[in-house]
């Protein structure tokens, strides 16, 4: 274990660091019984007496990526370690096996017996003399092996989709709506190297997995066992038998020191390409998992994120035949547009739609989700009033607790509940909350930008600005709202012309506030004519006009950061007026 926990090699983080001694130490010390989720929740991560496993899936997730942290470990710089650490999908228990043959032959029986078997398991299965006593063999054997899972999880989901075809629909957490289908293809090896192969195959897999972290969506895959056929039938007929809207296919080449992957996304019914592109990375030879993971990771984001290629695309397509029957999960793509602009004209036609949605497909979690959120956007922006405000709240709250109900591991639902936690001041709740669905999905933006806003909203900006930040990195098409906090971050720090430049950019969809930061930054810069202007601008929003901080309090924000904006607008309001 110290061996282990003293590598760099090592990608895991502190807590998964302290996650593997606890288990490891516990086991060794002969408390392995207790070692349920509940104990490492509290022992580990820090939770209370009320944690629930169900809702907060922490532990399970942590799980997830040590197990991922000690494959790769294993497969490169651990590769010689005489005894290696394993911790068995469905259990916290560790287990312990000999890599080398000749060692294990040494041991005292005793403490053979007792390093190669668990309390209520069996003996550990045996390691090829061969590969042991070489050592040189054990990453190609891992490598063939991850192969030989990639094709079988292929053929599984092929198999899935055979069903489909047959009219039998995969089970689905949402399977009564109708969502738009998008169907994975084998990524085409350009080469006969092994790591072309390797990485085709891979990289598909990896895809997919990431892409199902996404709601909005249903995801088919072909065995690569068909990739000739498929590639034979072409998008345009895979749509017309299979019934999917899109079609997402690439090629991987990899090179002396350079692998590239080029992707695109084809709509299904016409065959024209919706959008295209190629990915460079440096290939190392040892780290080729984590290039894989990487690229795939990268592909998902722009694919699935909330204002991604797939959903902007079907944002222009809502009244196709295509999608016309598609009623509840069109409405949860007006919701994001609506969350976008935050529009009081489109308010009451999204909230009518989302209420028809969840009466329609009442077991539709992010219909609920997305009903909870825009509740809670209009108590806090005030388009029904201010009378209509804890209303909403109270109605936002019973919506979102009904979506993670439905699905308590939705990032979505999620994220939904955090955003009302947040508004009826439960703010630690919330952080909590964002920090869960964040972590579900470490590929969405808008998760990382929740969990970055909520952060440095209340005042914690050394954490919260490098989150939204990256939001940012990753989005393909940020919303304003994104870049109001590291504006005023930047006004904190006494650096305004960058925060007039950030401002801006918040300003498309900001709203008020942003038109608010643009009037303070001109002011601080001495800018009369453009503090004027969005002084002017900020009028037209009465919520923030009216009383900027109520608003700001209203927002979360805590009083320092509320009385820094105060001073900043009425020295703004001075310097328009020419005083």
């Amino acid at each position: 274990m110290e061996r282990i926990l003293s590598s760099p090699d090592l990608q895991a983080s502190d807590r998964r660091r302290a996650f593997l001694r606890y288990v490891v130490e516990e086991t060794l010390a002969g408390r392995a019984d207790r070692l349920k989720g509940f104990t490492v929740a509290l022992a580990v991560f820090g939770r209370d007496e009320t944690f629930d496993s169900q809702t907060d899936p922490v532990v399970r997730l942590e799980a997830r990526r040590l197990r991922r942290d000690l494959d790769s470990y294993y497969v490169d710089a651990g590769s010689d370690d005489p005894v290696r650490i394993s911790i068995p999908k469905g259990s916290y228990v560790p287990h312990f096996e000999w890599h080398d043959p000749a060692l294990a032959a040494k041991a005292p029986s005793a403490e053979r017996e007792a390093r190669t078997k668990l309390p209520g398991s069996g003996e550990a299965p045996g390691i090829s003399e061969e590969i042991a006593a070489t050592g040189r063999m054990r990453p190609r054997v891992l490598l063939i092996t991850a192969i030989v899972f990639a094709i079988l999880a292929a053929a599984m989901a092929g198999w899935l989709l055979m069903k489909r075809m047959s009219g039998v629909e995969p089970t689905a957490s949402a399977d009564t709506v109708n969502q738009p289908a998008v169907v994975v293809l084998p990524f085409e090896a350009l080469g006969v190297s092994e790591t072309n192969h390797y990485l085709a195959t891979g990289i598909s897999q990896e895809l997919i997995g990431d892409l199902m972290l996404f709601p909005g969506f249903r995801i088919y895959t072909f065995p690569a066992s068909q990739e000739k056929d498929i590639r034979a039938a072409g998008p345009t007929e895979l749509g017309r038998d299979l019934g999917v809207a899109y079609v997402v296919s690439g090629s991987v080449r990899a090179e002396a020191e350079e692998v590239r992957v080029a992707t695109q996304l084809i709509d299904a019914a016409s065959g024209q390409v919706l959008w295209a592109r190629a990915y460079e990375r440096p290939l190392e030879p040892d780290a080729l998992i984590q290039v894989q993971r990487d690229l795939s990771a990268e592909i998902a984001t722009e694919l699935g994120q909330p204002y991604g290629v797939v959903n902007s695309e079907m944002n222009v397509r809502l009244t196709t035949p295509q999608v016309s029957d598609m009623h509840s999960y069109v409405c949860v793509l007006r919701a994001y547009t609506f969350r976008r602009n935050f529009s009081s004209a489109d308010f009451a036609p999204v909230l009518q739609c989302l209420e028809e949605a969840v009466r329609r497909d009442p077991d539709y979690s992010d219909a609920w989700a997305m009903l909870g959120w825009v509740l809670v956007d209009s108590g806090r922006i005030g388009i029904r009033g201010e009378d209509k405000r804890q209303e909403e709240y109270d109605r936002a709250l019973q919506a979102v607790t009904r979506a993670v109900t439905l699905a308590p591991n939705s990032p979505l639902a999620l994220k939904a509940l955090a955003a009302v936690n947040h508004y009826i001041g439960r703010y630690d709740e919330s952080e909590r909350l964002a920090r869960i669905a964040a972590d579900l999905n470490p590929y969405d933006p808008e998760a990382l930008a929740q969990l970055g806003w909520r952060l440095a909203v209340r005042g914690k900006f050394e954490e919260g600005i490098p989150i939204l930040k990256r939001a940012i990195e990753r989005s393909a098409n940020p919303p304003g709202w994104y870049f109001v906090l590291i504006a005023i971050d930047l006004y904190l720090r006494g650096d305004f012309e960058p925060m007039l430049s950030v401002a801006e950019r918040s300003a498309p969809d900001g709203r008020g506030v942003s038109q608010a930061l643009i009037a303070i930054a001109a002011g601080e810069l001495g800018n009369q004519d453009l503090a004027r202007q969005a002084l002017a601008k900020m009028a037209e929003y009465e919520s923030i006009s009216s009383d900027p901080a109520s608003y700001f309090r209203r927002h979360g924000a805590t009083d320092e950061i509320t009385d820094a904006l105060e001073t900043g607008l009425e020295k703004a309001r001075r310097i328009a007026a020419g005083a």
